[in-house]
C-alpha cells in the first residue's frame, strides 16, 4: 500500500493515546475547505509503503500506543483491513477518520474489531451537504447509515464539523444536532486557511458564532465541544 504521509507523533489526533498519524491519498469528496487538498486525487507521491510503515512501528513499540489513519478517505482503500490487522498485531490501537460515505467498509471494520476509535466528519445540514462536499448531487443514504452504525456501536467515536463562515449558519447546527441526537461526542473545529486548501476566500466563523453553534448542538449532544481555539 502506498502511504502519502506520516506524522511521527501526535497527542491530538487519537484521544487518550500517544500516536502517529498515517495519511492515505484519494477521496470521493471535493470539500472546498479541505486541509489536505493535495491528497484528494490520490496523485501525491508516496513517502513509504506499508512494509516501511510497519518497520517504523516496530521501532516505536513502547513509545507509541496508537495509529491514526486519515486521508483523503481511508475507506476507499480495499487493502485497509489487511494493514489494520498488521498494525494491531504489533499491539497498537487504531483510529480511523472517515467522511462516512462508505458504510459497508466501515461496518466490516467494526464487525472484525479492527478499530478502537472512529472520527466521522459531519459536513453540514442535509440540504446543504452536496454543496459542502463540492458535488452537484449526493445520495445521503450512505452518510445516514454510517451515522447509525457508529451510534449503535460500542466503540468510542466522535462526529466533527469543520465550520466555515461561508458554508455554515446557525440553522445548520440545529439540524445537525437533531440528526445525531444522543451521540457520544461532537466537535466543532474552525476552518484554518492553508496553502493546500483548494479554494481561496473562505473564512473561519467568529468565536461568538462558534460558541453559539456549539450551544445549539449541545441541546441534542450534551458532549459538544469546540476544538482548535
Amino acid at each position: 500500500m502506498k502511504i502519502q504521509g506520516l506524522q511521527k507523533m501526535t497527542l491530538l489526533d487519537f484521544p487518550g493515546r500517544v500516536a502517529c498519524t498515517v495519511f492515505l491519498g484519494g477521496c470521493d469528496f471535493r470539500c472546498p475547505f479541505c486541509h489536505n487538498g493535495e491528497l484528494l486525487d490520490g496523485s501525491a507521491p508516496a513517502v513509504m509503503d506499508d512494509a516501511e510503515l510497519l518497520k517504523f512501528l516496530k521501532g516505536r513499540q513502547g513509545l507509541l500506543d496508537g495509529v491514526a489513519i486519515t486521508g483523503g478517505e481511508p475507506l476507499l482503500r480495499k487493502d485497509l483491513p489487511e494493514l489494520l490487522r498488521a498494525i494491531r498485531e504489533l499491539g497498537f490501537g487504531v483510529k480511523v477518520d472517515t467522511n462516512g460515505n462508505h458504510p459497508d467498509a466501515l461496518a466490516a471494520l467494526l464487525q472484525e474489531g479492527l478499530v478502537d476509535y472512529v472520527a466521522m466528519d459531519l459536513k453540514n445540514s442535509p440540504e446543504k451537504y452536496a454543496l459542502t462536499v463540492g458535488l452537484d448531487n449526493l445520495d445521503l443514504a450512505p452518510i445516514r447509515r454510517s451515522v447509525k452504525l457508529l451510534m449503535d456501536s460500542s466503540i468510542p467515536y466522535e462526529f466533527r464539523t469543520t465550520v466555515v463562515d461561508e458554508l455554515h449558519k446557525a440553522a445548520d447546527f440545529e439540524a445537525m444536532g437533531r440528526w445525531i441526537a444522543g451521540a457520544k461526542a461532537y466537535f466543532l473545529q474552525p476552518f484554518t486557511d492553508r496553502d493546500s486548501v483548494p479554494f481561496a476566500g473562505l473564512h473561519a466563523p467568529t468565536r461568538e458564532n462558534l460558541e453559539k453553534y456549539a450551544s445549539m448542538a449541545r441541546v441534542y449532544v450534551p458532549y459538544t465541544s469546540i476544538r482548535g481555539l
